[in-house]
Parts: C-alpha cells; sequence; structure tokens
C-alpha cells in the first residue's frame, strides 16, 4: 500500500475550491488529493542550461557507505585500514572498485567515480542536510537536527520540481519509499522546499514496491467503495472534465496557475497509475533488479524517467535481516564486514548494475543522470566493535549517464582512505554538476516566498565528469 503525504487545500484561481469539483462522499474519484500542495507558486529563475539529460535519478544510501569497501579499494594499506576484502578489475583497464560489486564492476565504462567527496561533517542529519541541499549545516557536526531556519535551503529535488516543469501528468520530483529519519523517526532536515515554499516540496511517498497489491490507492478505487457507488462517482467525474473542457475552450484555464492545471491533468490521466504499475513488468525484470525496497525501487525509478518525471530520489531505507545489527543500513558501526558481503553490497550491486544495463537498453542512459550517493563514508580504521564509524572527510559517490563520460575517476583519496588527496568535491559541486547535468545553470537565481533573490547553487561544475 502506497501513501502520498501533501498539505491542506486551498482555492483555485478562479474561486472554484477542491471540494466545488471533487467531492463525492468521501473520495475524490481518481484525484491524487493535491491540490493543497500544489496550488502555490514561488518565482525561480535560470541562465541556461548546457546538459544533455532529461531525468535524474538519486540513489540515496542511508548510512553512509564505506569507501574502501565500494569505489575506493586500498589494499596496499595496513589490515586494520584495509580490511579482508580484495579491489578487483573493472572492465576499464586501471579502475578497480571492492571485490564487493562484481556486477558493477562491469559497467564502468558507463561509471564516473568521485573519490574525494567531503562534507568534513561526521553526523548523519547535518551531513545529510549539506549533501542533499549544497548548503553546510549550521552549526556543523549536530545529530538529530531538525528542520527548519537557518537550515532550511531547498533540496536538490525541490529545486529540480521548481525549475521543470515535468511531464504534466506527475509531479516533477518524486521520492520514495519513505522519507530519511535518525533512530526515534526524526527526520532530516534539507528533504523539503524549506524557503521555496510547501508547494515546491517533492512528492514523498511511502510505499513498499515489493509487495503484491503495491498500487497507487488514490489513483485506483478503494476496496471497500462498492461499485454501484463507483459509478456515481465516475458520472461526477466526467461532468468535472465536461466542465474543465467547456473551461479550457474559454480560455479560463489560463487564469489558473501550472500547479493546478497539473492536478486536473492528473485527473484525467492513466498514465500515472500505469507508471506506478510494476505488475506491467516480466517477472524476469523484476527478479534481476532484485525483490526487495532498493531493488523494485529502482525498477520504479526507470518506470518513472521513462515517462518524463525529472527526478526520482531512491531512498534505501531501513530493513530487517537475520543476525544484523545495523538495521539494514550502511550505518555499519558493527560486524561491518559481515553486513556488507551479506547483505548491503549484493542488494545493491545487483539493482544498481541493472538499472544501469536497463536504461541503456531502452536507449535512456544519456538522457538520464544516475548519481550514487550518501551521507559521507566511514571510518580508515575499524572500531572494537569490528565496525567502521561516520567519517564526513572523504567518500566516493558516483555519477552515470546524462552525459557523464564514463570509465574515469576523477580525485583520490590518500594512502588510508582517510583525507582526500587531489580533486576534492563538495556537496555544493555535486548540486552544480547535477543542475549542470539537467540543462539548469547553477549560477542561476531562485526567489523565496518573499521574492527575495537567491544563489540557486554556490558549487563548481566537476567539468571533467562530462
Amino acid at each position: 500500500m502506497l501513501t502520498i503525504h501533501h498539505s491542506t487545500a486551498s482555492p483555485l484561481c478562479d474561486g472554484l475550491t477542491r471540494r466545488d469539483w471533487l467531492t463525492v462522499g468521501g473520495l475524490g474519484l481518481l484525484g491524487m488529493g493535491v491540490l493543497g500542495s500544489l496550488a502555490a507558486r514561488t518565482s525561480v529563475t535560470s541562465g541556461g542550461g548546457f546538459g544533455k539529460a532529461k531525468s535524474v535519478i538519486l540513489l540515496c544510501f542511508l548510512g553512509g557507505p564505506a569507501q574502501q569497501e565500494t569505489w575506493d579499494p586500498k589494499p596496499d594499506a595496513l589490515a586494520e585500514v584495509r580490511g579482508p576484502f580484495k579491489p578487483i578489475a573493472s572492465n576499464v583497464p586501471g579502475i578497480q572498485v571492492s571485490e564487493l560489486m562484481p556486477r558493477t564492476a562491469k559497467h564502468l565504462d558507463k561509471i564516473c567515480v568521485l573519490r574525494a567527496m567531503s562534507t568534513g561533517d561526521n553526523s548523519h542529519s547535518s551531513s545529510g542536510y549539506y549533501m542533499l541541499t549544497g548548503r553546510p549545516h549550521q552549526p556543523p557536526g549536530v545529530e538529530n537536527a531538525l528542520p527548519g531556519a537557518p537550515n532550511n535551503w531547498p533540496s536538490l529535488a525541490a529545486i529540480v520540481k521548481k525549475m521543470l516543469p515535468g511531464n504534466g501528468t506527475l509531479p516533477p520530483a518524486i521520492a520514495y519509499p519513505d522519507n530519511i529519519w535518525n533512530d526515534g523517526n526524526i527526520p532530516w532536515p534539507g528533504q523539503d522546499a524549506g524557503f521555496l515554499g510547501r508547494a515546491a516540496d517533492p512528492w514523498l511517498i511511502r510505499c513498499d514496491p515489493t509487495e503484491r497489491d503495491f498500487r497507487v490507492p488514490e489513483l485506483g478505487l478503494p476496496d471497500e467503495v462498492p461499485s454501484v457507488r463507483f459509478d456515481d462517482r465516475r458520472s461526477l467525474l466526467e461532468q468535472v472534465n465536461r466542465g474543465l473542457d467547456r473551461a479550457d475552450a474559454a480560455g479560463v484555464g489560463a487564469r489558473w496557475d501550472v500547479q493546478s492545471r497539473q492536478v486536473f491533468d492528473l485527473l484525467r490521466a492513466s498514465r500515472a497509475r500505469t507508471a506506478f504499475d510494476l505488475a506491467q513488468e516480466p517477472v524476469a525484470m523484476r527478479e534481476r533488479y532484485g525483490n526487495h525496497k532498493f531493488g523494485q525501487g529502482a525498477l520504479l525509478a526507470r518506470r518513472l524517467v521513462e515517462v518524463g518525471v525529472p527526478l526520482v530520489q531512491v531512498n534505501w531505507v531501513r530493513g530487517k535481516f537475520p543476525n544484523d545489527p545495523n538495521q539494514g543500513m550502511w550505518d555499519t558501526h558493527s560486524k561491518h564486514d559481515v553486513t556488507m558481503k551479506d547483505i548491503l553490497c549484493p542488494l545493491m550491486d545487483q539493482a544498481y548494475s541493472t538499472l544501469l544495463e536497463d536504461l541503456a537498453a531502452r536507449g535512456l542512459l544519456d538522457s538520464t543522470l544516475v548519481v550514487w550517493m550518501g551521507e559521507f563514508g566511514r571510518t580508515p580504521k575499524y572500531n572494537a566493535g569490528g565496525g567502521r564509524d561516520h567519517w564526513g572527510h572523504v567518500f566516493s559517490a558516483a555519477l552515470a549517464g546524462g552525459g557523464v563520460r564514463g570509465g574515469q575517476v576523477i580525485g583520490a583519496s590518500d594512502k588510508s582512505a582517510a583525507y582526500p588527496k587531489e580533486g576534492k568535491v563538495r556537496p555544493e559541486d555535486l548540486s552544480a554538476t547535477v543542475l549542470h547535468g539537467l540543462g539548469i545553470a547553477p549560477d542561476g537565481e531562485m526567489r523565496d516566498t518573499l521574492n527575495r533573490p537567491l544563489p540557486l547553487c554556490t558549487g563548481e561544475v566537476v567539468r571533467g565528469a562530462f
């Protein structure tokens, strides 16, 4: 089951309320219940863009993946640093990755690895805020930080939602299968639109795409609604559509803002339901991605960019696995090697490599920028419990597709994977690179709800990636 979270409804620009149009008993037939979150407008401007990507998929790995056991193995380091895993050759001569990523190793020709990412922040919440917004948290190093001023810069997803129109059927930015939170269900800051206002919030969908009956309830008929009642509601919807057609012909629609018109497009279209219908995928394809939340989430991301959604954010969320003390997260404070080998890397390697293969086979990789990222990395040395702790001084990220020149590594860490050696990339640089890849000029301007001009981004594009 899936739920789309939204704000309180408000009147349309021509004075019509959601109740006037959609109230039928307790259910707005085929309505997404989103007028409140789509009604307001905020001005955002840009000086033009340069990239060739039409969409971006952000793969966010909750907890902080270890650079040593993924993209940046250190075979010549001391044993307490390098760990038990060896590097393996990729399909690009001279580039190695951890042996825990055998499938991904076959696709390095598509991937640009950033081995010197750095936030300098060792706390999930504040370092995560920095990675998601491109703005350092004030102050740094705060765990369980909450959203709100002064740390209310909009997320990259929110900026994309304001800058790009989408396909007119689905929102321009969608995140799932849950928001990112610390223990106690404390959400990280930097996941919403901040000072841009609620209308720019990415659509957060809490769901489990592995469920047999996975569907969007707002786009279908609830089980408790009988067919007769459904027919009554369908009749009303037809009246609504006829009214919309007359309004369009009379030019009334010009008085509605773009966001409100998107709601009516959602009411008419079946593409939203189709995009979320994983049952349309062949069983073999679903199995290729993996029958777990991240795998099916990656498959859903491909379906969403296929119908024109500009940004899809797939969050790696907690899971329950036997004998795993790390809650199925990359926050491997204990039994690091076991969790990485038996749980995390196999699931990630399967889904990530399949996503790249699938996008390439469908001719979508050139127009889809795939970003692999976490909030930080792990310590160079193991702790007393056999784990690696938080480490924001240096870690890895990866880019693929969307005009990215694959088969290369940008930046390097030192011999212990502890600090940047060369080619340091800050979160604001990563944000600028993603915007550039989408054709949005990072040095553009956006305006908050008080119409104050603010810079879109303060980073430098990693131009060597393209």
